[in-house]
This record gives structure tokens, sequence and C-alpha cells, in this order.
């Protein structure tokens, strides 16, 4: 059923394998998807469903800054093209939106059986537990007062989602106890140990006060 005051932002780039399962789950919503150049299909697996397509820099943080100012809800959904959100987000999204004081995000699960992926997950459910960091893909619920008053989505090409959730501070968000289930593709193609490792360090950088375009040539293997 559909959400009323309610904009799902989803930002895209060769997305059409994992896009339309992200968009099933959602259901008739208000959607608005981000592209930024894909030739494989995705802009019409988007058109298909019935979603709103803006074209965007590549960029995550520029393809969301895009679709929230195409995005016509009070309230934002940030959502990864690779993230089906499970069964039950409706009604805890209903609920979240009762207090738009705070920003939400789900909880952290992948695609995948192996023990890997259980201890990813128990040390993602840590990392926002006692340091407050969600990733994007654990998706984000926000009002646009709240955004605005956090200075907005900046246009960064990499590490937005923790930008952003640094700016709101552990007080303003809160966690909804439904699996936003992401695609393990990445981890199984590149191994747990060496993705995660890698996705520490670059968190490591961004603290450090490395800039973003350098974290994101380390990030994709030319750093």
């Amino acid at each position: 059923m559909r959400i009323e005051g309610l904009s799902i932002v989803i930002p895209v780039l060769e997305a059409a394998a994992t896009l339309p399962g992200t968009l099933a789950a959602l259901g008739p919503q208000d959607i608005v998807v981000a592209d930024a150049g894909s030739a494989d299909g995705t802009v019409a697996v988007a058109v298909a469903a019935g979603a709103q397509v803006v074209q965007a820099p590549r960029g995550r943080g520029s393809q969301i800054a895009a679709g929230i100012e195409a995005a016509a809800g009070p309230w934002l959904l940030l959502l990864h093209a690779d993230t089906r959100l499970a069964p039950g987000w409706q009604d805890a999204v209903r609920g979240a939106m009762r207090d738009a004081s705070r920003a939400w995000h789900f909880r952290f699960a992948l695609d995948d059986g192996s023990a890997a992926a259980r201890r990813l997950e128990r040390a993602v459910a840590w990392r926002c537990r006692i340091l407050g960091l969600p990733y994007g893909d654990q998706g984000l619920l926000i009002h646009r007062d709240l955004l605005d008053a956090v200075g907005g989505m900046r246009p960064l090409p990499l590490m937005e989602d923790v930008d952003l959730v640094r700016r709101l501070g552990r007080a303003r968000i809160g966690a909804l106890d439904v699996p936003a289930v992401t695609s393990a593709a990445r981890f199984r193609r590149e191994g747990y140990l060496r993705r995660s490792a890698r996705n520490l360090t670059c968190l490591a950088l961004w603290f450090a006060g490395v800039s973003p375009a350098t974290i994101q040539r380390i990030y994709r293997g030319r750093g």
C-alpha cells in the first residue's frame, strides 16, 4: 500500500540486475530513480516499474541530491539499488514517520547464507549500536526539515552516507528492526575480509580528513 507523504530516492548506475528486486519489494510507492548514465537497461527497468527517472552527475551524493530535489514527499527514504526491504518495512516506516525529529535506518542483512555473512552482519549491528554509524546500504528515512537543518545532502563522490549521519549525530538516529537485505555479490567476488578491510580503511581515511576523491580511488582499487 502506498505511504502518503513518502518519496523513495534510489541512486543507480548499471543496476539492471538488482533494481527489479529492489523495486518489487517496495510496491506502488512514489519512487525517484537518479541515474548517472546507465547503458544496461536500468532506466527501462525503472520506467516500467512506474518510477520517475532523473539524470545526475555520477556519484551517490550528487545523484541522491538530484533525486531529493525531484521528489515530492516531505519524508525521504534513501535506498541503494541492490538493497531489498523485507516484509514489514511499510508498518515500520509509518511508525517512524510519527517522529520527524530523528532519521531512521533498517537492520543490515546480506543475501548470503555463509558464516562470513553472519559475522559481518553482527559487526555492522555493533557499529550502529555503539558508534551510531549506519551506512547507506541500510537505507535512511529522514524528513526534509531535518535534512535541511543539518545542511542537506552534500554532492560527494563517496562517503556521503557517513557524512550525513555524522552531521545528524547519534541522538537523532533511530533503528528500525526490519532487515534491509543487500546483495553480497561484491563480498563474494572480492572476499569478505578484503572488502571489509578496504571499507574500514576508507572510513579511517575519512575521519583523518583525506579528500573524498582520494578515498574514492582507494575504494575502487586505484589508490
